[in-house]
């Protein structure tokens, strides 16, 4: 009687722990991220974007359906990082949809992704040796009080493989959607001036980036004409924003101009400087003749940047490993569109150890200048560099279109890689210390707070084409297809002075993506498939001989 009750009670206590187990599984809920790169562990920059969440933010994947092993895999790796996100906040929903699933509604659903931007990607599926055309859209779109934007999870750098491409896009993918949700989320408050007035790229050379940087910053044109009137009416108006943007100044800057531009620097301003010692325009050799002269291009700078730390020298970077031009080869109605090597437009390797820069595509210089970095009080990095192939080109000089049908010497190529584009941060020491000033200020300043500058050697970089007066992409060559770093590297230059630059710590983080070798697949298929499926019935029909033979010898 006792030893029952005894073990009614043990079976109570235990039916007590179960259940009070289950209760406390269903009120506390914890994942751990075993992986060694922590992939599954979203950034801190990304935790305090969506704390914002207030109402749902709905997700629409449309990368689903039956893809090659690389985009399933892109797609499971989406799915595992909406899955963090909706569980650090509830608001957050997803849902995955294929596009082309329904066979009548196909077409119409390709137009309608195609007219709200998401372009369509083309797989070349390898499947038993036999090659086909596969159509993705590795795209999704998120929602939030009435506002959308449209997230894309591929991240292409030229020359890539698709394994490298897929690593690409999945080390890419919070940096995706937490760019995006903060659009839709945290509202504007810095301010950025775009110089007008000494020559400046019109506007719709620099529309696409502008309608991109929009999105995150209130923007505003400014111009330094009121200077000659009432400097001090001027600095006052240009230091109620965050940041300056000089895309390309052709004409000099007066002493009154720089001095209000030096202190606005004095005063704690950003600015990105795009601009060169050189003045060369690709579009001028398509004429007649087929060529142009490059000259110097004096703006009365070069005090300014040489008290800073820098020095943009009036030469022109010739590099080997370059981007190609398109022209038209043959007469008449035989011409024919080709991409020929050009080598004034070097193609730029990023810092791989700086946010900026960090997973970041070739940047497409044009005529690009050289930055020699001085001794100064102010921090130097260098951003952009040429190739190690490279032979500086003094001005004036003719630049002529026939030089794309020249072979190159490799050998006079030997002055090792150019600087492009310096980040300068720290206290500024201004250019007119000492100097006798063009105008006087009560609030004049020798010394800056702490505050940074990016020069860059060629205003083009952020020049998109225009094709039948229509703005096209920063960064893309509609002759080639290639897409280029621009966009990328100008908006994080413009994150990272802003000090935003939370998310640009989510760009840095490293993910190791293991593939499996699609040659050794399918030259060992049939081996594993004999493994896979005949070894485990010899092993079973062994296992019954066996038994039988046991239990005979047993029983019998």
């Amino acid at each position: 009687m006792i030893k029952n009750k005894s073990n009614l009670v043990k079976i109570v206590v235990l039916l007590v722990l179960l259940f009070a187990l289950n209760w406390v599984g269903t009120k506390v809920y914890k994942r751990f991220d075993l992986t060694q790169d922590q992939r599954y562990t979203l950034s801190q920059s990304a935790l305090q974007i969506v704390e914002n969440v207030k109402s749902p933010l709905i997700v629409d994947v449309f990368l689903d359906g039956d893809f090659p092993p690389e985009f399933r895999r892109l797609r499971n790796e989406t799915q595992q990082l909406l899955e963090e996100f909706a569980l650090d906040n509830n608001q957050i929903k997803f849902n995955f949809i294929n596009p082309l699933e329904d066979e009548n509604a196909r077409d119409r659903n390709i137009d309608q992704l195609i007219e709200r931007g998401l372009d369509p990607m083309q797989l070349t599926v390898n499947n038993n040796g036999k090659t086909s055309q596969e159509l993705i859209f590795p795209w999704a779109l998120a929602s939030y009080n009435d506002q959308t934007v449209k997230i894309s999870l591929i991240k292409n750098k030229i020359g890539s493989t698709q394994q490298e491409l897929i690593s690409n896009s999945i080390q890419h993918l919070e940096y995706a959607f937490s760019e995006g949700f903060q659009k839709l989320v945290t509202p504007k408050s810095k301010k950025i001036a775009i110089l007008k007035g000494n020559g400046e790229l019109e506007d719709k050379y620099l529309a696409d980036f502008l309608k991109t940087i929009k999105e995150h910053y209130f923007l505003a044109p400014f111009t330094l004409d009121s200077v000659a009137a009432n400097p001090q009416s001027t600095l006052k108006k240009l230091n109620d924003f965050d940041l300056i943007i000089a895309a390309k100044p052709t004409e000099i800057f007066t002493e009154e101009e720089k001095l209000v531009l030096d202190q606005y620097t004095m005063h704690g301003g950003k600015s990105l400087w795009l601009t060169e010692s050189i003045l060369m325009d690709k579009d001028s050799l398509f004429n007649d003749a087929s060529r142009g002269i490059a000259i110097m291009n004096d703006l009365n700078l070069n005090d300014f940047f040489f008290k800073y730390g820098v020095r943009i020298n009036p030469v022109i970077v010739n590099d080997l490993y370059s981007a190609p031009i398109t022209i038209a080869m043959g007469q008449g109605s035989d011409a024919q569109f080709q991409p020929l090597k050009w080598p004034y437009s070097p193609l730029a390797a990023g810092n791989p150890n700086h946010p900026i820069t960090s997973n970041l595509n070739l940047v497409k210089f044009d005529f690009a200048s050289q930055i020699d970095t001085l001794k100064s009080s102010t921090k130097k990095t260098i951003l952009l560099q040429s190739s190690k192939l490279t032979k500086l080109e003094g001005v004036p000089k003719e630049i002529a279109l026939e030089i794309v049908t020249q072979d190159q010497d490799p050998s006079t190529y030997t002055q090792g890689p150019q600087n492009l584009a310096v980040l300068l941060e720290g206290e500024f020491t201004s250019a007119y210390k000492d100097r006798i000033k063009p105008f006087k200020s009560a609030e004049n300043r020798d010394q800056s707070a702490h505050t940074k500058m990016i020069v860059i050697a060629d205003g083009d970089i952020i020049r998109n084409d225009v094709f039948k007066n229509q703005p096209q992409e920063l960064g893309f060559d509609r002759w080639t297809g290639q897409s280029f770093g621009n966009k990328e590297f100008l908006l994080n230059a413009v994150n990272y002075l802003l000090s935003d630059d939370g998310l640009l710590d989510v760009r840095t983080k490293s993910i190791n993506i293991a593939f499996l070798d699609e040659q050794k697949i399918v030259k060992s298929r049939t081996q594993w498939q004999l493994i896979k499926i005949a070894l485990p019935l010899l092993i079973l029909v062994l296992f019954g001989f066996l038994f039988n033979y046991i239990r005979r010898r047993k029983y019998t």
